[in-house]
């Protein structure tokens, strides 16, 4: 259904998702320079004159909703109509965003309106253009994800008149006292399990010097009041911050009969590409901002045919209380024993048949059923096999590990994945992580007890803590060794990176009475 509902959107009228055509952009490169990507639907979807488009925007801005939250705001879900329909909406999204504050990259998500292939199209062509001025995109970011995910890339005709991107910039432009940089991304592809992969390659950017701009109108073309009632429907499976259920939601709404649904969220794939990555995230909530069709535009609606727009925003708070809050957690020998058992079985099984089950719980410790963020590293015959982890602490240590221990022994680009001749000879170490604590100082790390995370940009990397005593390292090569080696950024770049500091519990099969 959502297929044919694609295809029919690609030629809605204005007060929902069709640019027109009759202005062509030119994209060309010379000796490989990257030319801007001029606006395609200003004139048309909202003022072609920057005074003019400022004067709309303060229009807007002064109608909209008041901010109705203190906390961290992460994403906006926001309309991408003309604004005479959607604009007032669309302005109470972003009237929610701290306006003094500076983003490190603007991920800006829409659904194509008339491109159809399995993936997603970032633009790294060169940088964004409104009558507002130029808004950078981030290019080694934008390059980063197209050459190390294969759900991504560069479709150019994705990009050329998709105007559901390029009807936001001009709100943050307003809205935003700080520059900032945009990665702009175009999802085309029709299959939930693809959102689920994109998903997983933006999750480690969702953070807090990061916004996610959601691109999306609701309803398209019930009545009045049909569209108040779907579009509700709709919001409330978005605001369970549970995939499954929006996806219930659109299937419901698709054989509801409602006459002339066309669809009920054309952005769907994007919006569940962020609640995809938002489900487990503790502490995370979508918060309803505002909500108007078409058919409220004094002057412009038509009440027997209109196009819903809601403002959501999605804000988050740090988890707290995890099982790895502290270095102190006790783990038990039982438990040790339990995750340690459950990583080897995992691997043995993949290596050997590509699959592994779900273990039984039942007898699992709160420790291990506790959100917390976790490295397993392989050796065999004393020489490092594997090491991968992660710092998020939104899923049960023992699901971590489990991932973990698949990913160390097949997807650690450092080595050829584990065969099932090896499984005799490699050991198992399992490190459970304390949150990350940004420092000020180098002075701050204790060596030895102090796992390293820098960040550059979107360039990072990390030693655990065993490291220092493995290596014997100074402080500065510890430092200079996980900047260029690790994160890429050469020797000193740790100098004028963001550092962080974590703890962990380590335990292994060689140590495990120890």
């Amino acid at each position: 259904m959502r297929t044919k509902v694609l295809l029919a959107i690609l030629f809605l009228v204005n007060i929902s998702c069709k640019p027109q055509q009759n202005k062509i952009i030119t994209m060309q490169e010379s000796n490989q320079e990257l030319i801007t990507r001029e606006p395609i639907v200003a004139g048309q979807f909202y003022p072609g004159n920057a005074e003019m488009l400022r004067e709309e925007l303060t229009r807007l801005f002064e109608k909209a909703s008041e901010r109705k939250t203190d906390r961290n705001v992460m994403a906006v879900i926001s309309p991408h109509a003309g604004y005479v329909f959607s604009g007032e909406v669309a302005a109470s999204s972003y009237n929610q965003l701290d306006y003094n504050k500076k983003y490190n990259t603007i991920f800006i998500i829409g659904s194509s309106h008339r491109t159809a292939f399995d993936g997603a199209s970032i633009y790294n062509k060169g940088n964004f253009r409104t009558p507002l001025g130029m808004v950078p995109v981030d290019i080694d970011l934008a390059n980063h994800l197209i050459d190390e995910y294969n759900c991504f890339n560069n479709r150019i005709d994705a990009q050329l008149y998709e105007h559901s991107l390029e009807v936001q910039i001009p709100f943050l432009q307003y809205r935003l006292k700080n520059d900032f940089r945009i990665v702009p991304i175009v999802i085309a592809t029709q299959n939930r399990e693809t959102c689920r992969r994109i998903a997983g390659a933006l999750k480690p950017y969702f953070t807090p010097e990061n916004l996610f701009v959601i691109s999306t109108d609701f309803s398209h073309y019930p009545t009045y009041e049909n569209a108040n009632k779907v579009d509700k429907i709709t919001a409330d499976a978005i605001l369970s911050n549970n995939p499954r259920e929006l996806i219930k939601a659109l299937d419901a709404n698709d054989i509801s009969g409602i006459d002339n649904l066309a669809t009920s969220l054309c952005g769907w794939s994007s919006v569940l590409t962020l609640m995809y990555i938002t489900e487990k995230m503790e502490g995370t909530t979508y918060l309803p901002i505002e909500y108007k069709n078409s058919g409220d535009a004094k002057g412009y609606g038509d009440k027997l045919r209109v196009v819903g727009y809601h403002a959501i925003v999605v804000t988050r708070e740090p988890a707290a209380n995890t099982a790895n809050q502290s270095a102190e957690t006790s783990f038990s020998l039982k438990d040790k024993n339990d995750l340690l058992s459950l990583a080897r079985q995992t691997i043995e099984s993949y290596v050997m048949n590509s699959k592994y089950g779900k273990p039984v719980t039942g007898d699992y410790s709160a420790a291990l059923t506790a959100p917390s963020g976790a490295f397993v590293t392989l050796h065999s015959k004393g020489n490092l096999r594997g090491c991968i982890g992660r710092f998020d602490a939104d899923n049960p240590l023992y699901l971590v590990v489990q991932e973990m221990a698949i990913s160390a022994a097949t997807r650690d680009s450092r080595f050829t994945p584990v065969t099932a001749e090896e499984l005799k000879d490699i050991d198992i170490e399992i490190s459970v992580l304390t949150p990350l604590k940004k420092i000020q100082s180098i002075d701050e790390i204790t060596m030895g007890k102090h796992g390293i995370y820098i960040k550059k940009g979107y360039r990072t990397g990390t030693f655990l803590p065993q490291v220092a005593n493995e290596t014997h390292w100074t402080l500065e090569e510890f430092l200079g060794h996980c900047a260029r080696d690790k994160a890429g950024i050469g020797w000193d770049g740790w100098k004028e990176a963001e550092l962080y500091t974590y703890e962990a519990i380590i335990f292994g099969e060689k140590n495990l009475g120890e």
